[in-house]
């Protein structure tokens, strides 16, 4: 088991739960960012007497530790959740010894807003996705794809949330955001805003720099962009952080279209009346669909389509792919 950065103890229980539940023995190694919570992950499986063997923690980094578990000929197989980039990585050193691989990888989600829709009651369910865990979410509905028509007061609302989302220490109590993960997260999401300006979206608020109230770290401004077309970097890259981009489209049919238009297919989001989002659900090449709302239910199956990955954790469906199908013909009747 590889397991991030972003939501880390969240992934490893994703994991571990269906894992030990299938009977499997274990061997996790976590992100190098955040090594600390596994460290009390493990602390907390020999405490409930799990017998010794069966969970197995290693800390390391991908290239190192990464690659090691991902060859070696004893592991049946290797549960990855992290970008495409490392991904495909894993498959590859994998493959020599031909291992299951399941992978939960990048997103790059659609909130797709219905025709009508009524703007001030759907949007703020689905584009606080978008700020939670200050960005840092694989499923966060970054593209919202609004009719032509209704795309400025769509971003008048998207701008006044985004501009009500404080900034500060993530040591204090309270409801803010905090800074991104490290340096090279930052500079990413800093560039991908450069370029959105640069390719001519209009910046509707936030932008590149500091938030105000701080002198350091690696914050961003919670930003917002309209006028954004879909051959846009800022568009089609994974952002990982507090950016909203607004794509207008003309008819149903354009939006479902834009929507699709993407490598990824982690999840998407549909913004309006329940009966017609229904109609649109199965029409979405994502693994996931939520409507009104930007998470999916506990225990639903999540992964995606296309190079999000494949396989799903959570539920039935993720209890099943931690196991392995035998056939017995023979018996006595």
């Amino acid at each position: 088991m590889i397991t991030p950065w972003n939501w880390p103890l969240n992934q490893i229980a994703l994991k571990v739960a269906p894992a030990i539940a299938a009977g499997n023995t274990m061997v996790l190694k976590p992100s190098e960012e955040c090594p600390g919570n596994a460290a009390i992950f493990a602390e907390v499986m020999d405490a409930a007497g799990v017998p010794a063997g069966v969970f197995n923690l290693v800390q390391g980094d991908g290239a190192g530790v990464g690659a090691a578990i991902s060859a070696h000929k004893d592991i049946d197989m290797v549960s990855f959740t992290g970008s495409t980039r490392a991904g495909v990585l894993v498959a590859k050193a994998a493959a020599d010894t031909v291992k299951r691989v399941h992978q939960e990888l990048g997103g790059k989600s659609p909130n797709l807003v219905l025709p009508g829709a009524d703007l001030a009651k759907v949007l703020p369910g689905t584009v606080t996705g978008i700020l939670a865990n200050t960005g840092q979410s694989c499923i966060a509905p970054t593209r919202v794809l609004v009719q032509a028509g209704q795309e400025a007061e769509a971003v008048g609302i998207i701008k006044g949330i985004f501009e009500g989302a404080a900034v500060g220490d993530p040591l204090s109590e309270g409801a803010h955001l905090g800074p991104v993960v490290n340096k090279a997260q930052h500079d990413k999401i800093q560039g991908l805003i450069q370029s959105a300006i640069d390719e001519g979206a209009t910046l509707e608020t936030g932008g590149t720099g500091l938030p105000g109230g701080v002198n350091r770290g690696y914050y961003i401004k919670p930003t917002v962009f309209s006028g954004v077309t879909p051959d846009m970097r800022i568009a089609r890259e994974e952002t990982f952080g507090p950016v909203a981009t607004v794509i207008a489209y003309d008819t149903l049919e354009d939006g479902i279209r834009i929507a699709n238009d993407t490598e990824y297919g982690l999840s998407s989001v549909i913004s309006g009346d329940v009966e017609e989002a229904a109609k649109v659900a199965p029409r979405l090449r994502a693994g996931m669909v939520n409507i009104n709302t930007w998470g999916s239910n506990p225990g639903s199956p999540f992964g995606g389509y296309k190079q999000s990955g494949n396989g799903r954790e959570g539920g039935l469906f993720g209890l099943k792919d931690f196991m392995e199908v035998k056939a017995v013909s023979g018996l006595p009747g």
